[in-house]
């Protein structure tokens, strides 16, 4: 029996002994939490947000809004998702103003890539929840600057136009398989067609060059602007450029999934399997992986909670579109919850839903940190998983 129907087993059992409020009860602890955290903020000015919280601090490290933060559309994000849960007034309140703080991304030229985080995780949550039109409009202003990073002649968009020089050509990283989100959305919901051909263009591409036969990804691809050619494939926040970062990793199995729930391409979710049956079968015993699954001080390097979180969303929608087989990814997302709702929680020490994040380790950044993206992507998936258990769809 392999490793990967091993760790399948061991989740089905957690999940039948497991107690069956789940995942309420984690879902009242976010609940508590984001109160903390707001009691916790500056409430005249909405500019400032929630970056990350260090392992020796209790308190939160805010970051200004701006082109280049681009984690800031996590906590409106995370406040849309506890008003969806508590539908506390006071909470809509808070998402609406932080969510319009960025609104100038609309009209301001792409910095890079992230405007799908920033704009999508913000205001796609935003009009999901209300249906107010202000806020269709500024995701399909953004949609369209987005698209201004796209070179036709490689059929990528471009990741970062400041490290050109560094990285010696037109760069795209894994991370960027979520801003395609917006991209496809916009397409349906009043943009221009164009859009779901590029973000369609840049998934190909992508499942093309950023990863390896077997499935493992690197993080960035680097392509000659001028004639499209592909020159190389390495890491910048991984272990090597041989090694299988773990959120990167995280980022395509969420991406790939969502490319088929808009373009219904049997390709997209055939790759989504692939790799994220490499994840499952690498991850250690409790489901959460190490920064890197490659690092050679395993199991001494730290974890990636935030990846963890990405990756259990991402099964649970997976999970919807396999009918009895989606079962083991079902299964195995519940029991990475369930281990960050026992072990990983922020608790009484910080306000963060989670901490044991890693950022960026090659810079020795943000090691062992609660980081705002992981308690996004947990709260949503938290949210999945009760939609699920009472029947409901996901969107």
């Amino acid at each position: 029996m392999t490793k990967f129907l091993i760790f399948c087993l061991g989740a089905l059992a957690a999940s039948c002994t497991g107690s069956p409020s789940f995942p309420d009860t984690a879902l009242d602890y976010c609940a508590a939490q984001v109160r903390r955290t707001l009691a916790e903020l500056p409430a005249s000015d909405c500019t400032l947000t929630p970056r990350n919280i260090a392992p020796d601090s209790t308190r939160w490290h805010l970051n200004r809004v701006c082109k280049e933060e681009w984690t800031a559309g996590f906590w409106p994000g995370v406040l849309w998702y506890d008003y969806e849960y508590t539908g506390d007034t006071t909470v809509r309140n808070a998402a609406r103003r932080y969510t319009e703080a960025l609104e100038f991304l609309s009209h301001t030229p792409a910095y890079d890539h992230d405007l799908g985080f920033l704009v999508f995780c913000s205001y796609g949550n935003a009009y999901r929840l209300t249906q107010d039109d202000r806020y269709r409009e500024v995701i399909l202003r953004t949609a369209d600057t987005l698209a201004t990073l796209f070179n036709p002649r490689v059929g990528t968009i471009l990741s970062w136009p400041r490290e050109i020089p560094a990285l010696g050509g037109h760069n795209t990283i894994m991370d960027n398989m979520i801003n395609l989100e917006m991209l496809f959305w916009a397409a349906e919901n009043g943009g221009d067609s164009r859009l779901a051909d590029i973000a369609r263009s840049h998934a190909d591409k992508t499942m093309q060059y950023n990863f390896r036969p077997d499935g493992s990804s690197y993080h960035v691809a680097v392509y000659d602007p001028e004639n499209g050619g592909h020159l190389l494939s390495r890491t910048h926040q991984g272990y090597s450029d041989t090694s299988m970062w773990a959120r990167g990793q995280a980022w395509g199995i969420y991406g790939f999934t969502m490319c088929y729930r808009f373009t219904h391409d049997t390709r997209y979710l055939e790759f989504a399997r692939k790799i994220t049956d490499l994840y499952l079968k690498r991850l250690p015993d409790d489901g959460i992986p190490y920064w890197d699954f490659d690092d050679p001080a395993i199991p001494a390097a730290p974890r990636d909670a935030s990846a963890a979180a990405v990756v259990a969303s991402a099964l649970l929608e997976l999970s919807t579109y396999l009918g009895d087989e989606g079962t083991v990814y079902r299964t195995a997302a519940e029991k990475m919850l369930r281990e960050l709702d026992r072990n990983y929680r922020g608790g009484t020490r910080c306000p963060a839903l989670l901490v044991h994040s890693t950022g960026h380790h090659p810079a020795g950044s943000e090691i062992d940190y609660a980081i705002i993206y992981a308690d996004y992507y947990y709260y949503e998936a938290l949210l999945r998983l009760r939609r699920l258990n009472r029947g409901e769809g996901l969107f």
